[in-house]
């Protein structure tokens, strides 16, 4: 008996140690992008099929590329070159949709001249990642209200419906597109709600429930509010040329790249009453919250491995009690 109490509080033990800690292959903590093709990552989408891989592009590259990078090394694990569009002008967006659809915004006006409409490409991210042609849908963007520079493409990860975000120094707006949006046609996105930020990049918690818009020196989250925006906090950026944020696949984390060579992605922790995906979202539960010590939900894991030897100890003692009664 003796035996097989030592055997029951050693398996509780090792499972307190070893299934609780966080690590980069969860993608939730800081990385460096070592591709040296990567000169101007203008944009950040996180995987949910392949942990701890994110998805990047260039500002304006000689192809139509995607890249993704695993977090846990920084490196390319697989380029796409996307097929079925025409050249890229301005790529300055990526981001995730339902079904795992990646969604590229070709939406950028960094010359100045005001193009008639803009580009949004959808393909569907890859089961392998590997080198790889996908073909692409390309989707004509008009703004109800006239041409704009733009930086900033979401995508709701429950209704699908797509967002731009105009980029303008006094604070822009949030445009909206159709319902559902036509390859052979022309889409209109109107504007909604405005946003006071100069902004160059947003993402959505994974259960769209809040909205992070960053720019160069600052972000804010909104409450997404069924796209009437409601302010809750500032969100705080790395210095430097900031120019793309992503929710980390758990919602854990904010993460925040900018560009140059060898750039850096920065994990912080979100907004406290940023939406976070729960059990309801089917996208798994935030590990980390606002304990603010930057380690990725460490802290939450020593907790939980402590309980869990504390069980093992109470059950311990508990049954040889009984037994010496007996």
């Amino acid at each position: 008996m003796r035996r097989l109490l030592a055997s029951l509080a050693g398996v509780l033990l090792v499972g307190a140690f070893t299934a609780v800690p966080a690590s980069a292959a969860d993608g939730n903590e800081d990385f460096t992008i070592k591709d040296p093709r990567i000169t101007e990552s203008s944009g950040l989408a996180a995987s949910r099929q392949h942990p701890g891989i994110y998805w990047t592009h260039n500002d304006q590259d000689e192809g139509a590329y995607l890249y993704a990078v695993d977090s846990s090394t920084g490196e390319t694990v697989a380029t796409i070159t996307m097929t079925g569009i025409g050249t890229p002008r301005d790529v300055e967006a990526i981001a995730m949709g339902p079904g795992n659809e990646i969604y590229v915004g070709d939406i950028g006006d960094n010359d100045g001249v005001e193009w008639p409409y803009v580009w949004v490409y959808r393909l569907p991210e890859p089961k392998t990642l590997k080198d790889q042609s996908i073909r692409a849908t390309q989707y004509v963007v008009k703004y109800s209200d006239g041409p704009r520079d733009a930086e900033s493409l979401v995508v709701h990860p429950k209704t699908g419906r797509v967002y731009i975000i105009d980029k303008q120094e006094d604070g822009g707006h949030l445009y909206e597109s159709p319902a559902k949006l036509s390859a052979s046609g022309t889409n209109v996105f109107k504007p909604i709600t405005p946003v006071d930020l100069w902004a160059t990049d947003a993402t959505f918690s994974p259960d769209g429930r809040t909205l992070a818009v960053r720019g160069y020196f600052g972000g804010i989250a909104y409450d997404w509010n069924g796209g009437k925006l409601k302010r809750l906090e500032r969100i705080s950026v790395p210095l430097g040329q900031g120019e793309s944020v992503s929710y980390s696949p758990d919602g854990s984390k904010l993460m925040l790249g900018s560009e140059g060579a060898g750039s850096a992605v920065v994990a912080q922790d979100p907004p406290e009453d940023a939406g976070s995906s729960d059990s309801s979202s089917g996208s798994g539960s935030s590990a980390s919250g606002g304990d603010g010590d930057g380690n990725g939900g460490s802290s939450g894991d020593i907790k939980v491995g402590a309980v869990a030897v504390a069980v093992a100890c109470v059950l311990l003692f508990g049954v040889r009690r009984l037994f010496r009664r007996r």
